[in-house]
């Protein structure tokens, strides 16, 4: 019954905790212009996210080291440096992008100029990942972060033309008012956002924090293969609900606040406060993460000591990180960018960070001295490689994208 537990608290907290700021407002935006007509970009990225998760925390349960632990061993110093530095990039403007959703969350609630919530915030962040517990910030935060299934009520409520949205995404049925190369970069966006590179680090390294071995592979593929795909419907939901209130207004969503209208519309009050519940956790758990990753990372590869499972004072390198980039976090949103474009700009750029980052978890999981009789199958191999196609296809388009579309205006 214990591992029955254990299994069903890891997808409700895969499912709470994949939607974060990026999914938040990219999704909201695509559905209210395109409804469900990229919901093929949703689903790539889920199963991309799906097949390099698997493989990461493979890796963490065989060799009881964390995916970036074993990159710099596998791939020598220089090549290692290269996905440190691009992946920390936008993971720490993930970071940001994160700390700023909580603030616009919190703001929905309260009468308060951003510039004064955002130091709270940073703080609370800090605290959390100075001093509560891994299980604590990955179970409490994933499972409120299930309130955001109000969007998929709310649709419900709502009543669309299921067929109609059936049909948008079966068949990819662009409007016709809208530009193909809006359609593209959209797409990149959703994909970037389904497969943001923290979502592995923190992945692999947790299962390093939770002591995973191969008894635990079972459990982790069960998280992986059932909790991200439902939270990918979570995200066709806040999609498909935009779609519903915002599409036939022309509305189109450019802050927090109107992400949550469509619960407002169908459920009224208590909806909306069930929605903001979920924006705070998801964005709250997400901040987390990402703080997480870029300490797990750093430390990782320079062969500090890191993590929960240690004492702050044995592990004295890994807070250091976990407070200086709370800290420049913080400093950069008091200069009073706007969370939102934030957001924006670092989903497209986790595509062009992409192939630096997943590339080397394929070389790791194939790599029988690490692995052993564990290695990746023909099925990981093939799926892992038709991604790095795909991956590079979306990182040479990305930026391009982003200028051509003006950042899909």
């Amino acid at each position: 019954m214990k591992k029955y537990l254990a299994v069903a608290l890891g997808i409700l907290t895969a499912i709470g905790g994949f939607v974060d700021i990026g999914d938040l407002v990219t999704n909201a935006q695509v559905g209210a212009r395109f409804g469900l007509s990229l919901a093929w970009a949703v689903a790539a990225g889920v199963l991309g996210i799906c097949v390099f998760a698997e493989m990461s925390g493979r890796v963490a349960a065989v060799s009881g080291r964390a995916t970036f632990d074993l990159v710099r061993e596998r791939l020598g110093p220089r090549l290692g440096l290269l996905n440190l530095v691009s992946s920390m990039l936008i993971t720490f403007l993930t970071f940001v992008a994160e700390i700023g959703g909580v603030a616009l969350s919190l703001q929905l609630v309260a009468s308060v100029h951003l510039l004064l919530i955002v130091p709270l915030v940073g703080l609370l962040v800090w605290l959390l990942l100075w001093r509560a517990k891994f299980s604590a910030i990955e179970n409490v935060l994933g499972l409120l972060g299930l309130a955001l299934v109000v969007f998929a009520v709310g649709l419900w409520q709502l009543g669309p033309d299921w067929g109609a949205l059936a049909h948008q995404a079966a068949v990819a049925d662009k409007p016709a008012d809208e530009d193909w190369r809006t359609f593209a970069y959209y797409a990149v966006a959703l994909f970037g956002a389904a497969m943001t590179p923290y979502e592995v680090f923190f992945f692999s390294s947790g299962g390093v924090e939770e002591r995973w071995t191969t008894e635990d592979i079972a459990t982790m593929r069960a998280n992986v293969f059932v909790g991200f795909p439902l939270g990918g419907l979570l995200s066709l939901a806040i999609a498909g609900s935009a779609w519903a209130v915002l599409g036939p207004l022309e509305i189109t969503v450019d802050s927090l606040g109107q992400v949550g209208l469509p619960v407002a519309a169908a459920l009224g009050k208590v909806g909306l406060a069930v929605a903001i519940l979920g924006f705070v956790a998801a964005t709250f758990g997400a901040a987390c993460e990402t703080g997480l990753s870029v300490g797990y990372s750093i430390a990782q590869y320079f062969g500090a000591q890191w993590g929960k499972y240690v004492r702050p004072s044995e592990a004295t390198v890994f807070h250091a990180i976990l407070l200086l980039a709370t800290l420049a976090a913080t400093a950069f949103l008091m200069t009073a960018v706007d969370p939102i474009m934030v957001t924006e700009v670092s989903v497209v750029f986790s595509a062009v960070a992409l192939p630096l980052t997943y590339f080397p978890i394929l070389v790791v999981a194939n790599d029988p001295d690490y692995m052993g009789e564990h290695v990746n199958g023909r099925l990981a191999n093939g799926l892992g490689s038709v991604y790095l196609v795909v991956i590079g296809v979306a990182a040479v388009a990305a930026i391009p994208l982003m200028i051509w579309t003006r950042m899909g205006q």
